[in-house]
């Protein structure tokens, strides 16, 4: 069998829209002329390449594998135009994470701290809500998803999540309080910065005031970990987070960790698609050991 490559640049390009409109009016042909080049494609290589959900094309797992290979296909023929251009060759992976928008910055940047000045390395980093960070790993426009939930693969959708870090969250304020000892006594008569309802730290916050029957005075609700930062340094109220959010203001005594809370942790995971080959730069950022980028001397100034 030969292969067309012209078929598999049409499948390359209707692959990484996941629509066979949007991909027929950027290659300028008709979809029903796309549609027919892509059927030959399949025909030749003997597998459907895509599954129908509406009007979205999603990738089949053989779709899936040889998408993987049209990557690195025309991703070379894009290094050998720019070689004969330039006179010099790029030769740079290229690496796309996303990140759930809420997660904490300080913890993102310590994690990619390896890759951060690399010369041979470009990265694309991305947030949104990761339900649509998911639909992008799907879509191979991901190469790894940092979140703070697991996520359950299926055969559509074979997504793999590894836990990384596990961190105690801590009962965060200004320093120099007089607080009683123990929860939930320290807690008692202060307002308090919690996490969205959604929020599995809130939730394992919530149960564990129900199990000692206490009612926390709630100041304010805040799903957003840069805004729960900023007014926890402000505002002099108590704050439920782990202390990777606040680590720069920790470190200079700005704030103070009065105790961890029994049983209330947060949790971080990568999620990526299972492959039979993964990239020396995937395995190395998951080889880091969690102390790595975790503890208060992890390379930070400024973010959350």
């Amino acid at each position: 069998m030969k292969l067309n490559y012209h078929h598999l640049y049409y499948f390359w390009q209707v692959a990484r829209t996941g629509h066979l409109t949007r991909a027929a009016n950027a290659l300028h042909i008709s979809q029903s002329a796309l549609s027919g080049q892509i059927r030959k494609l399949e025909e030749s290589l003997g597998h459907d390449l895509f599954i129908r959900e509406g009007r979205r094309l999603k990738l089949s797992e053989a779709g899936r594998l040889a998408f993987t290979y049209a990557e690195d296909i025309f991703r070379q023929g894009e290094e050998l135009a720019a070689l004969f251009a330039s006179g010099t060759r790029p030769n740079r992976e290229v690496l796309r994470i996303g990140a759930v928008a809420t997660l904490s910055r300080n913890f993102q940047e310590a994690f990619l701290q390896p890759l951060l000045g690399r010369e041979d390395l470009e990265l694309s980093l991305q947030s949104g809500h990761l339900d649509e960070l998911l639909r992008r790993l799907s879509a191979h426009r991901l190469d790894l998803i940092l979140a703070n939930q697991a996520v359950q693969g299926d055969d559509q959708n074979p997504w793999r999540s590894r836990l990384i870090a596990r961190q105690s969250v801590s009962i965060i304020g200004p320093p120099g309080l007089a607080t009683r000892d123990g929860f939930p006594a320290m807690l008692a008569d202060r307002a308090l910065l919690v996490p969205g309802a959604d929020n599995s730290i809130r939730q394992a916050f919530d149960q564990l005031c129900d199990y000692h029957r206490f009612q926390p005075r709630i100041a304010a609700e805040v799903d957003d970990m840069a805004l729960m930062r900023l007014l926890t340094r402000d505002t002099g109220h108590l704050a439920i987070l782990p202390p990777v959010v606040v680590r720069d203001e920790l470190r200079n005594g700005n704030l103070e960790d009065y105790g961890a809370l029994p049983g209330v942790h947060e949790e971080f995971y990568a999620i990526n698609i299972r492959r039979q080959f993964e990239t020396e730069t995937i395995r190395e950022l998951m080889a880091q050991p969690a102390d790595s980028f975790l503890s208060l001397n992890s390379i930070s100034q400024g973010r959350t």
